[in-house]
This record gives C-alpha cells, structure tokens and sequence, in this order.
C-alpha cells in the first residue's frame, strides 16, 4: 500500500514508524524539508497542501492519507482534496474538533457523566490553568494561590481552562472506531518530567482489574458519544483512588501507540489503515500483552545525560532509525559518529517490566560509559508545598 503521510514532526515519526512496519511505501509530504520523519520515509516531498492546484494531482496513486498535523487550515484542506480526490483520509473532523478544544472536550465530559478534574471555582487552590487549544504540556501552569492566580491573569489570558490540580500516575489509552464498531487498546503509563512533559512510556500499565475495566469503559463510550471514525487517545490521571480524564485526542498521537506496536504487536495505524483503505470492519483481534516495554527521550551533552520529555525530540532535526543501540531494541535519535550533543528516543523491551526496565538501566549505564558522562538527570513533577516527588522515576 502507498500512503501520503502529511506532516513530518513527531505526530509524523509515529506514523512513519507504524507504516513501515506494515510494510507501505511512505511518501512524507511536509512544507520543511527538515523534519524529524524525514529520513524514516521512502519519499520526501516539500508541498503545502493548501495549495490544491499542487496537491490534488500528487494524490494520484496513493492508496491513503494520514493526516500527522494539527494545522486547522491544513486539515481542512486534507478533508475537501480527499473527498474530490476519492482517497481514503484517515481522520474523523467531527471527533476532532470537539477533541482540539479542551473547553469543548470538558463540556462533553460533563454531559455524558465522564470522570473529569473539578472546574474552578468550585475546587479550591491547587489548580491547573491550561490554554484550551494547546497539546500536551504546552502553556500549562500550576496555581497555588489566589495571588498567583491574579498576577497570571494579569497577563490578559483568555479562552483557558481552569481546573483543580490532580497528583497521581498517569495513563493512556487509545480507541478505534469504524463504522459504529470500536476496539480499546493497551493501557500505558506515562511518566512526567518536571514541566509535566512525558518523558517516559511503560508499556504495561500496572493497573487493579477493576481500574482497567472502569478505564476501557470510558473509552468506549467516549468513542461511541464521538461516534468515531479514526483513532483516539484518552489520557487519565489516577488520583486517590479514581481514575479522571485529563484530555482526549482525535488524532494519532506520539510515543504511546510504539510502545503498544512492542507491548502487543498490535499496529494500530495498520489495523485501522486498511479497515479506511477496504472499506471494511478490521478482523477481531486480540490486545494481549507479549513483553515488557520502556520508551524514553534523553537528551546526551557535554558530560551529561537527561531523561526528559517529547520536547527535545521536536527540534532535533531528521531523526535515524538504528537497531541494538548500546542494548537498546531500537532508537530514534539524531546521532551520527562524531556528534557531542544529541537526543533520542530509547525503544526497549524484555519477558516482563522487571526485565525490561533492568536491560534499561543496562542500556543507560552503557551509554555513560562510551561517553564519560559523569552526571545524570531523571527530574519528575514536584509538589512544592511538600517537597517530594509526586511520579517515580525509578519504575520500581
């Protein structure tokens, strides 16, 4: 199969990742040349793809589209080509339009009885204030008091969304959806780094039977309120004893669907590429955990090594794909011999999560000593009012 996979950053190495490993030729269409994805694909193509005079006649021969952006103009464009084209797109604009706007997402929450964070005013200081259309991290800021609250507001912000703050593990789950049928996932756990950027994924989310059935349940109503055609990502955070909704994503995200391709063998983005592409239900399948995984950034300068979040892999430029890096399963990462500073993300698995994170620690231990690297950076959210670590970096 041959798909257009439009947009080269980290939405677009996820993608480009997943579509090899199906066996499709990946043609890569970004307006920058100097993408993270652009080495992973067979062809690089620099196009804007609002403009249609270019793009319209580029769609000949290609099987399927997968948007791997987040443009709204962009997208908008991807819907009208395909459709005068008669090319599959991989994408749900209903869904992820409510998805986009945080504000939109929490008054679906709130309507279908969804397990969500308190709205301010209603809970009390500690709160979190997030802009409503930003992804991830992005412009989150933690308030502990009416006094920074004012001065933050000061500022002129608008369209945001306030909410209590929530400690706790997190975790991901993704849902797909065709033709009114829909199919949960691997339930993962991601770890934060001190901006509250996901720094790390273990494949196997160690979650009681209940809190995993509660959690599948949210997904798939949430896809059927959706009434998803595409993919979905639903993040939660665990806090004394429940599971609540942070946010919801109508795309396909970075970092957590590759750690379910090891967990599980499963490859979403294949799964649901060809149901989009055959026009038919996937064949039932089982999402049944195989191995023990750990996907993490770090970041290598001067004599230093950091574990750090997503950020740092979204300005490193192409990134390559090498097998058996210093232990490692596979890496994504920038580094070509002779470089001093660089970054990667670490792909690395075992029989069980001891064993994978022990061959982690192995991997990292490796990598100081070919680079004499004398300090070591693991940093975590902390609660400021209690001094302590609120996530475990350390996984045991």
């Amino acid at each position: 199969m041959r798909v257009a996979i439009v947009g080269g950053k980290l939405q677009g190495v996820e993608a480009t990742y997943l579509a090899k490993k199906a066996g499709w030729e990946v043609i890569l269409v970004d307006k920058n040349a100097w993408v993270p994805a652009a080495e992973l694909c067979d062809q690089l193509y620099s196009l804007d793809v609002t403009k249609v005079v270019e793009w319209i006649p580029f769609l000949k021969g290609i099987d399927l589209i997968i948007p791997a952006l987040e443009n709204q103009e962009a997208l908008d464009s991807l819907v009208r080509s395909a459709h005068y084209a008669s090319v599959p797109l991989l994408f749900d604009g209903d869904a992820y339009s409510i998805s986009s706007s945080k504000l939109s997402s929490n008054e679906m929450f709130a309507r279908t009885g969804v397990p969500a964070p308190i709205p301010w005013p209603e809970c009390g200081f500690p709160i979190i204030v997030k802009p409503s259309r930003a992804s991830g991290s992005e412009g989150v800021y933690k308030v502990k008091s009416a006094y920074e609250f004012q001065q933050l507001f000061e500022k002129g912000l608008t369209d945001w969304v306030i909410e209590e703050y929530l400690d706790g593990p997190s975790y991901s789950l993704e849902v797909i959806g065709f033709a009114g049928v829909y199919k949960v996932l691997q339930i993962t756990e991601l770890q934060m780094d001190e901006v509250y950027d996901c720094k790390r994924v273990v494949g196997s989310a160690v979650l009681s039977d209940k809190l995993k059935e509660e959690f599948e349940e949210i997904g798939l109503n949430l896809a059927r309120s959706l009434k998803l055609n595409g993919i979905m990502d639903i993040e939660t955070i665990l806090h004394q004893g429940q599971l609540k909704v942070l946010e919801i994503d109508a795309r396909l995200p970075s970092q957590t669907p590759i750690a379910v391709y090891h967990t599980t063998g499963v490859n979403m983005l294949e799964i649901l590429g060809q149901a989009f592409v055959q026009g038919k239900l996937w064949q039932e399948f089982e999402v049944k955990e195989m191995r023990g995984v750990i996907l993490e950034h770090i970041h290598v300068f001067d004599d230093s090594l950091e574990i750090s979040g997503e950020h740092i892999m979204k300005d490193a430029g192409p990134l390559h794909l090498y097998e058996d890096f210093f232990g490692a399963d596979e890496v994504l990462t920038n580094y070509i011999p002779g470089k001093t500073e660089w970054v990667a993300t670490l792909i690395i698995s075992g029989v069980n999560s001891q064993a994978a994170w022990g061959k982690r620690c192995s991997v990292i231990h490796e990598i100081r000593n070919e680079w004499g690297i004398r300090h070591y950076f693991d940093k975590c959210p902390v609660n400021e009012d209690h001094d302590k670590v609120l996530r475990s970096a350390s996984g045991s």
